[in-house]
């Protein structure tokens, strides 16, 4: 199974400024750009922080309020810096949180979920900026078409890996949903945990329905191994 990684997801043409970028010209490059965050980057092109649009509304945030009825915000020290903060050095958050061209989808959604950020900068193993990876790039991985999942599973994980013939495990897919059904021998009993795990991972795949039972002695059919191993299905 080939899973996409941060390269082939990425946008390659980054938007981005330099540690001396006023702080108008930054909100100009996001309004004209579309974008909510952008990397910055010195001479080098190394990524030394991001600054987002949450980093440039401390400076509204942080003004006394014109009709005097709100009280000043209190603010530690770093955040009153960043709240007077004219250039892009002074505004960033640093150090960046980056990612790097070979992770896979679950690293890179696991590292926005977990540092709750919207994108990432993509950088080489000197922190040189290559592109950048945003939630909605990582999602895309859904929009693949139920018979490429169909096919990667069944051709792939079911008969190239595991050795099973097309007949033994039927898998079919609606919306990334998966299901499997059929009936296997019982010395491949035991791996049907891991073919599930299996059948998770592949892009696209939002849920496995596993229902899979193996022939026993005599050629009685067990019980589904769903509720021998305790496999639940899938959110």
């Amino acid at each position: 199974m080939e899973h996409r990684t941060v390269d082939d997801l990425m946008t390659r043409n980054v938007v981005r400024v330099r540690p001396d970028t006023p702080f108008k010209a930054i909100v100009r490059k996001l309004a004209e750009n579309d974008v909510t965050a952008v990397p910055v980057v010195d001479g080098d092109g190394r990524v030394v922080g991001v600054v987002s649009e949450s980093d440039l509304l401390r400076k509204p945030a942080g003004l006394p309020d014109p009709f005097g009825l709100l009280p000043l915000p209190h603010l530690r020290p770093a955040e009153r810096a960043k709240a007077e903060g004219a250039r892009a050095g002074e505004l960033m958050t640093a150090p960046p949180v980056c990612a790097r061209p070979g992770w896979n989808v679950v690293e890179t959604a696991r590292l926005m979920a977990a540092r709750n950020v919207k994108r990432l900068p993509v950088v080489d193993e000197t922190f040189r900026l290559l592109g950048i990876i945003s939630r909605s790039d990582v999602l895309r991985v859904y929009l693949r078409e139920d018979t490429a999942i169909r096919s990667e599973i069944a051709r792939d994980l079911l008969e190239r890996t595991m050795g099973l013939a097309p007949s033994a495990v039927t898998v079919a897919v609606c919306e990334g949903q998966v299901s499997l059904t059929g009936t296997v021998e019982p010395e491949i009993g035991s791996a049907v945990p891991v073919i599930e795990r299996l059948c998770r991972s592949v892009d696209g795949v939002v849920s496995v329905d596993q229902r899979i039972s193996y022939a026993g002695a005599g050629g009685q059919t067990a019980a589904p191994l769903r509720a021998r191993t305790g496999t639940r299905r899938g959110r």
